[in-house]
This record gives structure tokens, C-alpha cells and sequence, in this order.
């Protein structure tokens, strides 16, 4: 009888081994490719998500990287010279470089605080995917609501009270 005890807790211990383990592994792997660990939990449709932030944000940040260039090389050029600039066709002066270049560098920023926002998500998603893989919910979830009366002496004399219990079961 002692063998069989032993037997259940290597097995349980066993079990929490691989769970952890799995949850490791997807995290791994979705740390070193954006969405393999969404494949690994067998969770296919995330990856479609995951790549579309990734790819819009990486737009963003082209897009907007591109024209804070742009507003800089322009702002440097009217700084050395006479304090005007042209950008796509427009003469810009130098406060209006130096407000536009100050723009496009902000949500360039926002775009690569969004694509590690992604990329942690991933991470998060993965890991936890991979620890409720295991989780079991029974058809059997019931809640009672049982409402109770009763008297309770106390130091000063008896005081009536009552209350609801709620029971859940998880069978």
C-alpha cells in the first residue's frame, strides 16, 4: 500500500514537471520567433494577430521614421542656412521643422513601445496557453445559495442574524 502511494505522487510530481516544462518551452519559443508558441499550444489563429501588430506598428515606425528624417535634415540644413527649409514642395521655417521633427519622433517612439508591447504579449500568451493546457472544467459546476437564520449569544445577550452561504462545486 506504501508503493502505491509513492507510486501516485511520483506521477503527480511527474506531471507538474511537463506542465511547467511545456510552459517553458512555449515561452522559449515564442521568445525566439514572435507566435511559435501560439503554434506549439496549438492556439493557429493568435498567429495572424500577433503579425499584424507586429507588421502595422512596423509600418508605423517606417512611415513615420522616414519623415522624422526628413523634418531633421531639413532643420539642420535651415539652422546653416538662413533659418528656411523645404520639405515635399513647402517652405518650412525653423520652429515649424524643429514642431514637425518633434511630431514625427513621438510616434515613431509609440510605434516601438507598441511592437515591444507585442512581442511581451506574445510571451505572456504563450506562457499561459501552455499552463491552462492541463486546466479541467468538469460539466459538473453547480452553485447553491443557501439562506440561514440563527441566534448568537454574545457578551451583551442573544442577537439574531442571517445571512446567505454560497457553496460552489467543482466535481
Amino acid at each position: 500500500m506504501n508503493s502505491q502511494t509513492d507510486t501516485l505522487q511520483t506521477g503527480s510530481l511527474k506531471n507538474k514537471k511537463e506542465v511547467y516544462s511545456s510552459a517553458r518551452k512555449a515561452t522559449i519559443l515564442s521568445a525566439i520567433l514572435p507566435g511559435a508558441g501560439q503554434i506549439y499550444n496549438k492556439k493557429y489563429w493568435k498567429v495572424p494577430i500577433i503579425y499584424a501588430g507586429l507588421g502595422g506598428l512596423g509600418y508605423f515606425f517606417y512611415l513615420n521614421n522616414t519623415k522624422y528624417n526628413n523634418y531633421r535634415s531639413a532643420l539642420k540644413y535651415s539652422l546653416s542656412n538662413g533659418g528656411f527649409s523645404r520639405v515635399d514642395g513647402q517652405n518650412y521655417s525653423t520652429s515649424q521643422l524643429q514642431t514637425q521633427k518633434l511630431y514625427y519622433r513621438k510616434f515613431r517612439d509609440f510605434a516601438v513601445i507598441g511592437m515591444v508591447a507585442i512581442y511581451i504579449l506574445n510571451l505572456i500568451d504563450a506562457n499561459v496557453d501552455a499552463h491552462l493546457k492541463t486546466f479541467d472544467v468538469s460539466d459538473d459546476l453547480s452553485i447553491y445559495i443557501d439562506p440561514w437564520q440563527g441566534i448568537y449569544s454574545t457578551e451583551k445577550g442573544s442577537v439574531a442574524a442571517s445571512g446567505i452561504s454560497i457553496k460552489i462545486n467543482f466535481k
